[in-house]
């Protein structure tokens, strides 16, 4: 015998419409939603189907509600943290990060060439626009963080959920620098000038759809990146071991009274 049908309740199918959109990356975590009136009015529900709806995501981890709101909540910390923890401080890390990015974010750059919709490449253009104002600042912050912003936006317009979850959760852990120094990189000489390129010529393929162009821009943008660290890393170990000679007269005994 059949299965019965079971009718979806209006407060299932609310909770699953969001749900789609935590997942598409539409809504983003740490969000916070607009008033419940409002959002109802704007879903064209009512107000206790809504509520029942947001309470089903709740249970789910991916909403929080407090006296001041429901927000998107932050789910991927329980990977994030201790990520956060077990990553800081290795020496590996760097290497292994960028081996990684090389391995995924030419190709999710050919997806987001192929993919991207008109509102992707408006966004994209946003982006670029807002980073060549950024640029001509003396302190390079809003840059860095148009930055991170620009390859968020390329993983939305991939179209794939995984490599977006995936590398917003690598955006954050690169926001609080657990790879590398990000200003240091911003103010090695003739850097920014070099990214700035390196972003225009992502940005631009994308919008332009050539995928080959894309997936180049890419792949040279991550290896720059690489290479310039690396030589950060050394110039560091070359002006530590400097200062250690400069220093060792306060332990060697010089034969003097």
């Amino acid at each position: 015998m059949a299965d019965p049908i079971r009718p979806v309740r209006l407060a299932e199918t609310i909770a699953e419409r969001m749900q789609t959109m935590i997942l598409e990356g539409v809504l983003r975590p740490g969000e916070k939603l607009i008033a419940e009136r409002e959002l109802a009015e704007t879903l064209g529900v009512s107000r206790p189907s809504l509520r029942e709806g947001l309470a089903i995501l709740e249970q789910k981890g991916l909403l929080i509600t407090t006296r001041s709101g429901t927000v998107v909540a932050r789910f991927l910390k329980g990977l994030s943290d201790p990520l956060e923890a077990l990553l800081a401080d290795d020496e590996r890390v760097a290497a292994d990060y960028f081996e990684y990015r090389l391995t995924l974010e030419p190709q999710a750059t050919v997806f987001a060439a192929r993919r991207a919709t008109d509102l992707d490449r408006s966004a994209i253009a946003a982006c670029l626009e807002r980073m060549k104002i950024a640029h001509r600042a003396e302190d390079p912050t809003d840059e860095a963080d148009c930055d991170v912003t620009l390859h968020g936006l390329i993983y939305e317009a991939s179209h794939n959920v995984m490599l977006l979850h995936i590398m917003r959760v690598l955006s954050e852990l690169m926001r609080k620098n657990i790879f590398y120094n990000r200003e240091q990189l911003y103010r090695r000489a003739g850097v920014r000038e070099a990214l700035l390129a390196q972003h225009v010529a992502i940005g631009e393929a994308v919008i332009a759809g050539d995928q080959k162009v894309a997936e180049k821009a890419a792949a040279a943008h991550v290896r720059f990146t690489q290479a310039t660290i690396e030589e950060i890393r050394l110039d560091d170990i070359r002006l530590a071991t400097s200062l250690r000679r400069i220093d060792r007269q306060d332990i060697v005994w010089s034969g003097k009274n």
